[in-house]
Protein backbone atom coordinates (compact mmCIF):
# COMPACT_ATOMS: atom_id res chain seq x y z
CA UNK A 1 0.00 0.00 0.00
CA UNK A 2 1.55 3.32 -1.06
CA UNK A 3 2.03 5.93 1.67
CA UNK A 4 -0.56 8.65 2.00
CA UNK A 5 0.70 11.92 0.48
CA UNK A 6 1.78 14.33 3.19
CA UNK A 7 1.99 11.67 5.96
CA UNK A 8 5.70 12.36 6.51
CA UNK A 9 5.04 16.08 6.96
CA UNK A 10 2.23 15.33 9.41
CA UNK A 11 4.49 13.08 11.49
CA UNK A 12 7.19 15.74 11.60
CA UNK A 13 4.73 18.41 12.70
CA UNK A 14 3.40 16.04 15.40
CA UNK A 15 6.91 15.62 16.81
CA UNK A 16 7.39 19.39 16.78
CA UNK A 17 4.10 19.97 18.61
CA UNK A 18 4.94 17.37 21.26
CA UNK A 19 8.32 19.00 21.83
CA UNK A 20 6.79 22.48 22.09
CA UNK A 21 4.39 21.38 24.83
CA UNK A 22 7.13 19.89 27.06
CA UNK A 23 8.86 21.96 29.71
CA UNK A 24 12.49 22.73 29.03
CA UNK A 25 15.15 21.29 31.33
CA UNK A 26 18.22 23.30 32.22
CA UNK A 27 21.29 21.32 33.28
CA UNK A 28 22.89 22.95 36.32
CA UNK A 29 26.42 22.14 35.18
CA UNK A 30 29.08 22.44 36.66
CA UNK A 31 27.35 22.69 40.04
CA UNK A 32 25.49 19.42 39.31
CA UNK A 33 27.44 16.73 37.50
CA UNK A 34 25.58 14.94 34.70
CA UNK A 35 24.71 11.27 35.04
CA UNK A 36 26.69 9.62 32.26
CA UNK A 37 26.28 6.14 30.90
CA UNK A 38 28.82 3.60 32.22
CA UNK A 39 29.96 3.10 28.62
CA UNK A 40 30.53 6.78 27.95
CA UNK A 41 33.60 7.55 25.85
CA UNK A 42 35.33 10.25 27.85
CA UNK A 43 39.06 9.58 27.96
CA UNK A 44 41.30 6.52 27.77
CA UNK A 45 42.79 5.15 30.96
CA UNK A 46 46.05 3.17 30.98
CA UNK A 47 46.76 0.19 33.24
CA UNK A 48 50.47 0.14 32.54
CA UNK A 49 51.17 -3.08 34.48
CA UNK A 50 49.37 -4.96 31.69
CA UNK A 51 51.14 -3.15 28.84
CA UNK A 52 53.74 -5.31 27.06
CA UNK A 53 54.71 -2.63 24.51
CA UNK A 54 53.35 -4.75 21.66
CA UNK A 55 52.59 -1.50 19.75
CA UNK A 56 49.27 -2.83 18.43
CA UNK A 57 47.34 0.21 19.68
CA UNK A 58 49.77 2.66 18.06
CA UNK A 59 49.83 0.76 14.75
CA UNK A 60 46.06 0.42 14.51
CA UNK A 61 45.25 4.01 15.54
CA UNK A 62 43.85 5.75 12.42
CA UNK A 63 44.91 9.18 13.73
CA UNK A 64 48.43 8.21 14.90
CA UNK A 65 47.82 9.95 18.21
CA UNK A 66 49.47 7.33 20.48
CA UNK A 67 53.16 7.72 21.27
CA UNK A 68 55.07 4.83 22.87
CA UNK A 69 58.75 4.58 23.82
CA UNK A 70 60.39 1.57 25.43
CA UNK A 71 63.69 -0.19 25.98
CA UNK A 72 64.75 -3.82 26.38
CA UNK A 73 65.83 -5.18 29.72
CA UNK A 74 67.52 -8.49 30.46
CA UNK A 75 65.77 -10.72 32.96
CA UNK A 76 68.05 -13.17 34.80
CA UNK A 77 67.33 -16.87 34.61
CA UNK A 78 64.67 -18.12 36.99
CA UNK A 79 66.58 -21.35 37.73
CA UNK A 80 70.32 -22.07 37.84
CA UNK A 81 71.57 -22.96 34.40
CA UNK A 82 68.56 -21.41 32.73
CA UNK A 83 68.61 -18.94 29.88
CA UNK A 84 68.36 -15.20 30.35
CA UNK A 85 65.40 -13.51 28.72
CA UNK A 86 64.72 -10.00 27.52
CA UNK A 87 61.54 -8.00 27.99
CA UNK A 88 60.22 -4.63 26.86
CA UNK A 89 59.99 -1.94 29.52
CA UNK A 90 57.57 0.94 28.97
CA UNK A 91 59.25 4.37 29.07
CA UNK A 92 56.53 6.58 27.62
CA UNK A 93 52.87 6.16 26.78
CA UNK A 94 51.09 9.33 25.67
CA UNK A 95 47.85 10.09 23.84
CA UNK A 96 47.20 13.34 21.97
CA UNK A 97 43.52 13.97 22.60
CA UNK A 98 43.53 16.89 20.16
CA UNK A 99 43.89 14.27 17.40
CA UNK A 100 41.96 11.39 18.97
CA UNK A 101 38.54 10.77 17.41
CA UNK A 102 37.43 8.39 20.20
CA UNK A 103 36.90 5.45 17.88
CA UNK A 104 38.04 2.96 20.53
CA UNK A 105 40.10 0.84 18.13
CA UNK A 106 43.11 0.95 20.45
CA UNK A 107 41.04 -0.44 23.31
CA UNK A 108 39.56 -3.21 21.18
CA UNK A 109 42.88 -4.41 19.72
CA UNK A 110 44.79 -4.40 23.03
CA UNK A 111 45.37 -8.12 23.74
CA UNK A 112 46.35 -7.61 27.38
CA UNK A 113 43.58 -5.29 28.68
CA UNK A 114 45.82 -2.30 29.28
CA UNK A 115 43.45 0.38 27.89
CA UNK A 116 39.95 1.21 29.13
CA UNK A 117 37.26 3.81 28.56
CA UNK A 118 36.78 6.29 31.39
CA UNK A 119 33.69 8.54 31.62
CA UNK A 120 35.92 11.43 32.74
CA UNK A 121 35.38 14.40 30.40
CA UNK A 122 36.63 17.50 32.22
CA UNK A 123 40.08 17.87 30.73
CA UNK A 124 39.74 20.98 28.56
CA UNK A 125 42.88 23.10 28.12
CA UNK A 126 43.52 26.62 26.89
CA UNK A 127 46.54 25.44 24.87
CA UNK A 128 46.14 22.63 22.33
CA UNK A 129 49.65 21.39 23.08
CA UNK A 130 48.57 20.55 26.63
CA UNK A 131 46.05 17.97 25.36
CA UNK A 132 48.86 15.42 24.98
CA UNK A 133 48.64 13.50 28.24
CA UNK A 134 51.41 11.24 29.47
CA UNK A 135 51.08 7.90 31.22
CA UNK A 136 50.89 9.43 34.72
CA UNK A 137 47.70 11.26 33.81
CA UNK A 138 46.35 8.26 31.94
CA UNK A 139 47.00 6.17 35.06
CA UNK A 140 44.98 8.63 37.18
CA UNK A 141 42.04 8.25 34.80
CA UNK A 142 42.29 4.48 35.14
CA UNK A 143 40.80 4.70 38.64
CA UNK A 144 37.67 6.40 37.26
CA UNK A 145 36.89 3.44 34.98
CA UNK A 146 33.58 1.86 36.11
CA UNK A 147 33.44 -1.80 37.08
CA UNK A 148 32.34 -4.19 34.32
CA UNK A 149 28.70 -5.28 34.37
CA UNK A 150 27.84 -8.53 36.09
CA UNK A 151 27.61 -11.65 33.97
CA UNK A 152 24.18 -12.89 32.97
CA UNK A 153 23.52 -16.02 35.07
CA UNK A 154 21.37 -17.43 32.26
CA UNK A 155 24.08 -16.98 29.64
CA UNK A 156 25.91 -19.91 28.08
CA UNK A 157 29.21 -20.83 29.71
CA UNK A 158 32.19 -19.44 27.77
CA UNK A 159 34.00 -22.02 25.67
CA UNK A 160 37.34 -21.25 27.31
CA UNK A 161 35.97 -21.83 30.81
CA UNK A 162 34.15 -25.01 29.71
CA UNK A 163 37.34 -26.40 28.13
CA UNK A 164 39.39 -25.57 31.23
CA UNK A 165 36.79 -27.16 33.53
CA UNK A 166 36.72 -30.35 31.45
CA UNK A 167 40.52 -30.53 31.50
CA UNK A 168 40.55 -30.17 35.29
CA UNK A 169 37.86 -32.84 35.70
CA UNK A 170 39.79 -35.20 33.40
CA UNK A 171 43.02 -34.64 35.34
CA UNK A 172 41.24 -35.21 38.66
CA UNK A 173 39.70 -38.46 37.36
CA UNK A 174 43.09 -39.68 36.13
CA UNK A 175 44.70 -38.83 39.48
CA UNK A 176 41.94 -40.67 41.37
CA UNK A 177 42.35 -43.74 39.12
CA UNK A 178 46.12 -43.71 39.65
CA UNK A 179 45.69 -43.42 43.42
CA UNK A 180 43.24 -46.34 43.43
CA UNK A 181 45.65 -48.47 41.38
CA UNK A 182 48.54 -47.63 43.71
CA UNK A 183 46.42 -48.53 46.74
CA UNK A 184 45.46 -51.85 45.14
CA UNK A 185 49.12 -52.71 44.48
CA UNK A 186 50.14 -51.80 48.03
CA UNK A 187 47.48 -54.04 49.62
CA UNK A 188 46.95 -57.05 47.31
CA UNK A 189 44.15 -59.43 48.33
CA UNK A 190 45.79 -62.91 48.04
CA UNK A 191 43.28 -64.88 50.11
CA UNK A 192 40.54 -66.31 47.98
CA UNK A 193 37.15 -66.77 49.60
CA UNK A 194 36.34 -70.31 50.86
CA UNK A 195 34.35 -72.24 48.27
CA UNK A 196 31.18 -73.91 49.54
CA UNK A 197 31.30 -77.74 49.89
CA UNK A 198 30.08 -79.70 46.94
CA UNK A 199 26.65 -81.28 47.45
CA UNK A 200 26.63 -85.02 48.04
CA UNK A 201 25.10 -87.13 45.35
CA UNK A 202 21.88 -89.10 45.89
CA UNK A 203 22.40 -92.57 47.42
Amino acid sequence: MPPIPGSGLAKGLAVTLRTMTKRSHTAQYPEVQPELSPRSRGVIGLFEENCTVCMLCARECPDWCIYIDSHKETVPAAVPGGRERSRNVLDRFAIDFSLCMYCGICIEVCPFDALFWSPEFEYAETDIHELTHERDKLREWMWTVPAPPALDPAAEEPKEIAAARKAVEKAEAAAAAAAAAAAAEANPDTTAPDSPPAPEGDA
